[in-house]
């Protein structure tokens, strides 16, 4: 599917059971470098079903979660709704519809790989205030940390044509240092984990948009073969997922 906004629209229901939420410590370190109070508005930019919204919410701020795909945008709603300080718009990070100079901190959770570089850029200068920051945030899947992710890597190549094109490590620190004022930005590392039954590793495997979907030729051999690598790997009946949590921020 060539258009990036609608790419999540069948697999709504798995990213939100099965996706990684992320540690709390991207908020201390956030307070800490970039002087995140609750009292700023954040602009949760490809906010998706509300994972990273969530965690700015339980410190305390109002969110405004910019997601074009309706049917992501509507599970971070649900995903949300106790939460009055938040905000749901229809929007891109090229066209977030928020006002000049209106929010202390924009911050991008496993989306930023999907955005018109240059357009956004121009759009997160416009909306931020003097003095804001951004916060560009990934959960990166660790690949060969153990003999169980190391099979599921290969999982993914073997089945996934568009894995190597659409897999977000294509962005690399030079692009990142391009994105931010005078090229510097600053950046930490936190651990993150999740542990799951087979049902769990499907979801997560099912959550991602390069994956083959139901009704495509590789979709039951991948699922056959992901259920071979899980008996292999598993430990009283379950495998885990590692990932480095990798925060990047800086100001423009």
């Amino acid at each position: 599917m060539s258009d990036s906004t609608r790419r999540f629209s069948s697999r709504v229901d798995n990213y939100l059971k099965y996706r990684p939420s992320y540690p709390p410590e991207v908020i201390v370190l956030l307070a800490a470098e970039c002087g995140l109070t609750p009292d700023a508005l954040v602009a949760d930019i490809g906010a998706g079903t509300g994972l990273l919204a969530e965690l700015f919410l339980k410190n305390g701020n109002h969110v405004v979660g910019i997601e074009p795909n309706r049917e992501m945008r509507e599970a971070g709603e649900r995903l949300l709704s106790d939460y009055p300080h938040f905000t749901s718009i229809d929007g891109t990070a090229e066209a977030t519809r928020l006002a000049n100079q209106s929010v202390d901190l924009i911050a991008a959770g496993q989306s930023f790989h999907w955005f018109d570089r240059e357009k956004s850029r121009s759009e997160f200068a416009r909306i931020l205030r003097p003095g804001g920051w951004v916060a560009l945030v990934w959960n990166e899947r660790q690949v060969d940390s153990t003999p169980f992710l190391a099979a599921y890597e290969q999982l993914l190549r073997t089945y996934s044509s568009e894995y190597e094109t659409l897999n977000h490590r294509q962005i690399d620190q030079q692009l990142i240092a391009a994105f931010f004022k005078a090229g510097t930005f600053s950046s930490r590392t936190f651990e993150n984990h999740q542990i799951f039954d087979f049902e769990g590793v499907k979801g997560r495997l099912l959550s991602s948009s390069y994956t083959p979907e139901p009704g495509q030729p590789t979709y039951q051999p991948m699922l056959d073969e992901l259920a071979a690598i899980v008996r292999t790997h598993q430990i009283d009946q379950t495998v885990a997922f590692e990932y480095d949590t990798n925060v990047y921020y800086g100001q423009f």
